[in-house]
């Protein structure tokens, strides 16, 4: 059977594959497990719970605090705020355990559950595959004054806003910004702060409905936000993800600043103010080879990982770097968070603009990008990717007639049924034409009716 978590949390179609009965007794397996290794020795447990605007982040909400409770541990809900929030809010009110309810970037009708232990850090895999295998357990529920009591926590929005200002480097005064909150779990806090930090902000993708979260907006759609930063005649923009773990950027020209560029512009300012740790940056294997070039210029080490913002922080914790992240806009600065910011990412972003006084168009020259293509291919044995035999040789081949002028990287989704192809090479067309070559490979080969 499948590992019911993913390298996020349980995520899926809601009502169908993350039902109120699955919140409810993930909660519950949570915390018996968490119980059973002392996580809650001495004292009476209490947890935060958060979720984004999704319509089905009420009714799931609502079963993991009623599964939390009927486990004898006390609730904060936090109500509607971003991943990172709920994560520094686990941390700053001495949480035994924090849980998020969000589908992040995924379209509306998914959504998910992420749990954080004391401290605001991601469940380790043997936490959640112990919690997996004590879910349904017969157990025995507490009853009178042992059972959890629930109140929400009104303050939240305004110390996480706070704690994301105490760390400003500079402020934005002067500065004009449109954000993209992609009617998501940002769309209150996000303007707020970076009004509060002194910017001109004009907001699109600010009306959170329930139902329109990512839709058409926000990280994974950036037109909207290209057109408006031309259109208000902006220094810049930010876009966020639906739960605001992510960011990635607009110059003045509509032109994309993506994660890999974010951080090569933040990796300087932070060795600038005596700031990144060791002078070195985490990044992934997706990262741009662009990347690597550009750290390597400037006298900074980069560290690579696998796929996934935890195995970033789980290096940078490792290592004792202060910052890391994923090209999709997942940044993490240790010295501020245990997770991905896409608030303060923007926040961060914006105030290197203001204090060097330099166009983010030109601040992101720092790297060039290489011409990347990214195929994905669905509906095949993904598990089986890294072993056939064919599918080797030919991505042995491509990187054979790229002679490290670029790079081919074949990785199954860990959130989804597909095979993504990426190819890097000197020109799009090249990489265009290696990606599709290798994807049809994939196809043919591991095409599940092949089975």
């Amino acid at each position: 059977m499948a590992r019911l978590f993913g390298t996020d949390g349980v995520r899926g179609v809601a009502n169908r594959d993350v039902t109120a009965e699955l919140a409810l007794d993930l909660s519950v397996a949570a915390a018996h497990v968490l119980a059973d290794i002392g996580a809650f020795a001495g004292h009476r447990p209490f947890a935060v719970v958060g979720r984004d605007p999704r319509a089905s982040g009420e009714f799931l909400s609502a079963a993991v605090v009623a599964g939390l409770a009927s486990a004898g541990i006390d609730v904060l809900d936090v109500g509607v705020l971003p991943t990172p929030a709920v994560a520094f809010l686990t941390a700053a009110r001495g949480a035994d355990l924090g849980v998020m309810l969000s589908a992040s970037h995924n379209a509306m009708p998914d959504n998910g559950i992420k749990f954080f232990a004391r401290g605001g850090h991601k469940l380790d895999d043997a936490i959640e595959d112990a919690i997996e295998k004590r879910l349904r357990e017969s157990w025995e529920r507490p009853t009178g004054a042992a059972v959890g009591r629930v109140r929400t926590d009104v303050r939240a929005a305004d110390d996480y806003v706070a704690h994301l200002l105490a760390v400003l480097p500079h402020r934005l005064d002067g500065l004009h910004v449109v954000v993209d909150c992609a009617h998501g779990a940002a769309s209150a806090v996000a303007p707020r702060l970076l009004r509060e930090a002194g910017a001109r902000v004009d907001v699109i993708g600010g009306e959170p409905d329930g139902l329109n979260i990512n839709d058409g907006c926000g990280s994974t759609h950036l037109e909207p936000l290209q057109a408006a930063v031309v259109e208000h005649g902006a220094d810049l923009g930010v876009a966020l993800d639906g739960d605001a773990d992510r960011c990635l950027a607009v110059d003045a020209l509509g032109d994309v600043v993506d994660g890999d560029q974010i951080m090569a512009i933040l990796a300087l300012a932070l060795r600038e103010r005596g700031a990144l740790a060791g002078d070195t940056l985490v990044a992934t294997v997706m990262s741009n080879l662009g990347l690597m070039q550009a750290m390597q210029r400037e006298g900074i080490t980069v560290e690579q990982t696998a796929v996934g913002d935890r195995y970033v922080l789980e290096r940078m914790r490792r290592g004792g770097f202060s910052l890391g992240g994923e090209q999709s806009g997942h940044v993490i600065f240790t010295d501020h968070g245990t997770t991905g910011d896409g608030v303060l990412t923007a926040l961060l972003l914006a105030s290197r603009v203001a204090q060097s006084g330099r166009p983010l168009a030109e601040l992101a020259q720092v790297m060039q990008r290489l011409p990347q293509v990214m195929v994905n291919v669905r509906d095949v044995d993904k598990a089986r990717a890294a072993d056939d035999g064919d599918v080797l040789a030919a991505v042995q081949a491509i990187e054979s007639e790229l002679a490290g002028t670029g790079r081919v990287l074949l990785r199954p989704s860990g959130t989804e049924p597909l095979v993504r192809v990426m190819v890097e090479a000197g020109e799009a067309a090249q990489a265009q034409a290696l990606a599709d070559r290798l994807a049809v490979v994939v196809r043919e080969r591991l095409a599940l009716s092949g089975e």
